[in-house]
């Protein structure tokens, strides 16, 4: 996500040192490791601590907290884009939408508290939050599966991809902070379904 500043003009972009990866490298474990076991408020001290480096070098990799969550959630993404692929392959637009809800609910329940940096990036027309790019595609993405659905008769009209990713955000952030049991879980995932479906489906 990071790259390296330009040199000048008509010289080759120079590769970054060996050591300066194995840093980069270093944050990401570490970073990720602290996320899983104490959420994405986790002491940033800490990591670079766990990672071998001071925190000077964690902040010139990793300016702010949301530019390390966005490159660890990077590392994690495989799985979302794996998952997408499968469900680009089904024939009915709302299943394909209901699993690529359930999908996105997966990946934002990766770390505790991720749901709220999430939320506050897709708010944000801010281009300097790492998170608000990587959230607009998802968005993106969302919208594109809504609008299939609509075009099937599927979904109202006025529900927009926008409106069911916050739907997606707010089922992990309930799944990560009440924990609550799988039938209560399914009964939001069934209003929030009964809220976007067109009436006669």
């Amino acid at each position: 996500m990071w790259e390296e500043t330009m040199g000048p003009v008509g010289k080759q972009e120079r590769k970054p040192r060996s050591d300066v990866q194995r840093n980069r490298a270093a944050l990401l474990e570490a970073a990720q490791r602290h996320f899983l076991e104490h959420g994405v408020g986790t002491s940033l001290e800490a990591v670079a601590k766990d990672a071998g480096v001071g925190p000077g070098t964690l902040y010139r990799h990793f300016p702010t907290r949301e530019a390390l969550l966005a490159a660890v959630l990077q590392t994690r993404s495989e799985e979302l884009e794996q998952r997408r692929s499968d469900i680009d392959r089904l024939d009915d637009p709302a299943d394909a939408l209901r699993q690529w809800l359930r999908a996105m609910e997966d990946y934002f329940s990766s770390f505790s508290g991720l749901p709220e940096p999430l939320m506050a990036a897709a708010r944000a027309q801010d281009a300097d939050n790492p998170l608000t790019v990587p959230c607009h595609i998802l968005i993106g993405a969302t919208d594109d599966y809504v609008r299939s659905a609509q075009r099937a008769g599927h979904v109202r009209d006025s529900v927009t991809g926008y409106d069911l990713f916050l739907a997606a955000v707010s089922v992990a952030w309930t799944m990560s902070t009440a924990s609550p049991d799988q039938e209560s879980l399914e009964r939001l995932r069934d209003l929030i379904e009964n809220g976007y479906r067109e009436s006669d489906h």
